[in-house]
């Protein structure tokens, strides 16, 4: 592999196009799509046309203009809707994900007797954990006792057998996310919700760190409930709206959190005391939508939907296969800890070593922004839609530099605020 093979890639690139949708600092590598996608275009045209329409119609903006704000979360989720693998009335864009986590789990979770147990993973984000917890305390159970984790082997991965060795009797609902944000595990979401629905439990799974970078089947695999954001791969823009999935099966069920937008839309002016409850996902909408957050996602979802998720999986992985090829090479001392087979990996590489912190400020300051987790983890995210194979190799030239002439040394191995 040398830096013209990476360039006759580029040229056969079906999606090498779309970097030109982004804004990008001149000469920078950015590697931290799986924290938070990068600025389109289209995202930031759709944001100043919303603000447009308020400036227009005032607030004749809910019924007025190309994107009414009274059905616009519902319009956007019919169309994010094929890129979970869903039913347009099964998905909403709304709240944020541990929002959106209350919401499913104050309407599913019906705790009894014999079944009273949420299974999570102890590698899960903390926000997942923090709002499973309190939804046990709320019930009166002890997290303790009825919060119990899949233990994880090495510290970065979980194994299949283990997760379904604690699909018990007890447990009333599992919460996992689909790719682990350390190492980029994907996990066998059809495998495991089978597994559980066959012991009677309701499976539900974090989308955070798939969504955008890979297609999903999840009505098709028969998910309970998935939540998600859109900032990270979907590129919507720091704290843009998240989403929800709920199956078809659950629409019945009044939402724990109930609110004035999750009613049925021809009565919700009624003002009447009675909650009419919409149908499908939309049910589960809490408060007035956030116009201007949801707004860049407007201008994602066109990109998506002309990029094709099939096309953007298959280039994450060949991106994602020749950057961890290339580091083994060049740069065998980073532990690479992210599962090797296509159908068990996410959008990143992670690399583990005891100087990460420091390794990720050199990175910075030579050009590629990456992305560190305590305590040892950098995560490199060559997203499809706007890193080249160029860039990947150029990535792995300066971490081989970083750490030939021991360039971290000149920082210190202490992560940042915001790592």
């Amino acid at each position: 592999m040398t830096m013209v093979t990476a360039k006759q890639l580029d040229e056969q690139d079906l999606l090498k196009n779309f970097k030109d949708e982004f804004y990008m600092e001149d000469g920078q590598i950015y590697m931290d799509g799986n924290s938070l996608g990068l600025m389109s275009k289209r995202a930031e045209a759709k944001l100043l046309s919303l603000m447009d329409s308020w400036k227009s119609f005032g607030i004749d903006g809910w019924t007025e203009g190309d994107n009414p704000w009274f059905t616009l979360a519902e319009n956007m989720s019919s169309r994010i809707a094929p890129f979970v693998g869903a039913k347009a009335n099964e998905v909403m864009v709304t709240g944020s994900i541990t929002s959106n986590i209350h919401q499913m789990l104050s309407t599913l979770f019906q705790p009894t007797a014999e079944r009273a147990v949420i299974l999570v993973d102890e590698l899960n984000f903390p926000s997942d954990i923090y709002a499973v917890e309190s939804h046990l305390r709320l019930r009166g159970l002890d997290p303790e006792q009825y919060m119990r984790k899949v233990r994880s082997r090495n510290g970065y991965t979980l194994e299949l057998e283990d997760i379904m060795e604690q699909l018990t009797e007890d447990v009333a609902i599992v919460l996992l996310p689909s790719v682990l944000y350390r190492s980029g595990q994907l996990l066998a979401i059809k495998q495991i919700t089978e597994a559980a629905h066959e012991k009677g439990i309701l499976v539900g799974f974090d989308l955070a760190h798939s969504i955008g970078a890979l297609p999903h089947e999840l009505h098709e695999d028969d998910v309970d409930f998935a939540v998600w954001c859109h900032y990270k791969y979907m590129n919507s823009g720091p704290g843009g709206t998240g989403g929800l999935y709920i199956h078809e099966r659950h629409h019945h069920l009044l939402p724990g959190n109930a609110g004035w937008f999750g009613s049925d839309k021809t009565k919700q002016f009624d003002m009447d005391h009675q909650f009419s409850k919409a149908e499908g996902a939309g049910a589960y909408q809490i408060g007035t939508p956030n116009i201007f957050s949801m707004a860049p996602l407007l201008g994602s979802i066109e990109i998506f939907e002309e990029a094709d998720i099939a096309r953007v999986r298959d280039k994450s992985l060949q991106l994602t296969s020749l950057l961890r090829d290339r580091l083994a090479v060049n740069v065998p001392e980073l532990d690479d800890v992210t599962p090797r087979l296509d159908d068990e990996r996410g959008g990143h590489i992670a690399l583990s070593h005891p100087e990460a912190a420091r390794i990720c400020k050199a990175l910075k300051d030579e050009g590629v922004v990456p992305d560190f987790r305590a305590p040892n983890i950098i995560r490199l995210a060559p997203v499809a839609l706007y890193t080249s194979f160029e860039d990947v190799e150029r990535t792995v030239m300066i971490l081989k530099k970083i750490m030939a002439e021991e360039l971290y040394k000149n920082y210190s191995n202490e992560r940042n605020v915001v790592a």
